[in-house]
């Protein structure tokens, strides 16, 4: 399968980069699945009904979120009605929402998405590590799905990494979300997963992690509370990877880094 998953959609910008690129790499890359992260998608903070609607007319399959996924006090009703949207699976029991699923794809076949998030200068949510090794122990590589994707929300690159390497060889793909900047890891672990430590975001890079430089770098140089930020405005890079599994065993025969559009260096699988 061919698959592409898409880092933190911030503000506007963001969204406007999914609308101009995502239905051109779709039909470039002949991509069978897409995942969007969608978390900042509503002027940096949250996620709206309206907004996954677009996001799915742009060409999500699926949408994963985040810590932010509560700044929109309204998704808290949505959530549950709609399966394609995900929270972070250690949320507490009885929050709205849940943290994996599994989706249909082209040609009959099925694809997992499971979606943890760290505790390492984080929220203290329950184990993600525990919470993660349960949805996977019910859900068979090559049985239950032929893909599983994992997107692990996370501040710290350590914990994202050790994630990888635990579920390497169980799970199709393990990709990170949540710091707004790309790493240059994309790889195949030894077991067969691929794995990239963080996808970067889709918004502007003219900017601090996607909100307008002037009043986040002044929150650092004085100290004062500068207001609530406002994302950045200008034309926006969609960062993701492309993946590419086996069909026969479900694991990663090819992960490249995906950037199009805005202020960063441009690159996509030919």
């Amino acid at each position: 399968m061919r698959i592409l998953m898409v880092g933190d959609v911030v503000g506007k910008s963001g969204r406007v980069a999914l609308t101009d690129h995502l239905p051109c790499l779709r039909e470039r890359l002949r991509l069978d699945f897409v995942v969007v992260n969608g978390e900042n998608a509503a002027h940096g903070f949250g996620i709206t009904a309206k907004i996954c609607s677009e996001l799915y007319e742009f060409g999500a399959d699926v949408i994963t979120t985040g810590n932010h996924v509560w700044d929109q006090r309204e998704i808290m009703n949505h959530i549950d009605k709609d399966p394609k949207l995900l929270r972070p699976l250690n949320y507490p029991v009885g929050t709205p929402g849940k943290g994996s699923g599994i989706f249909d794809a082209p040609r009959g076949r099925k694809v997992a998405v499971v979606h943890p998030m760290c505790r390492l200068f984080m929220d203290p949510l329950d184990d993600p590590f525990a919470g993660t090794e349960r949805v996977i122990s019910h859900i068979k590589l090559g049985i239950d799905a032929h893909v599983i994707l994992v997107d692990v929300h996370g501040e710290a690159t350590s914990e994202k990494q050790s994630l990888g390497h635990i579920l390497d060889g169980r799970v199709s793909a393990v990709v990170g979300t949540h710091t707004h900047v790309p790493t240059a890891d994309h790889q195949i672990l030894p077991g067969g997963t691929g794995f990239v430590t963080d996808l970067g975001m889709t918004g502007d890079y003219n900017s601090v992690i996607g909100m307008k430089k002037e009043a986040a770098s002044a929150r650092f140089a004085t100290k004062i509370p500068q207001g609530r930020l406002e994302p950045a405005d200008c034309e926006a890079t969609l960062c993701a990877a492309f993946i590419e599994t086996d069909d026969a065993t479900g694991l990663t025969i090819r992960i490249d880094p995906v950037r199009v559009g805005g202020r960063l260096s441009q690159t996509e699988p030919t």
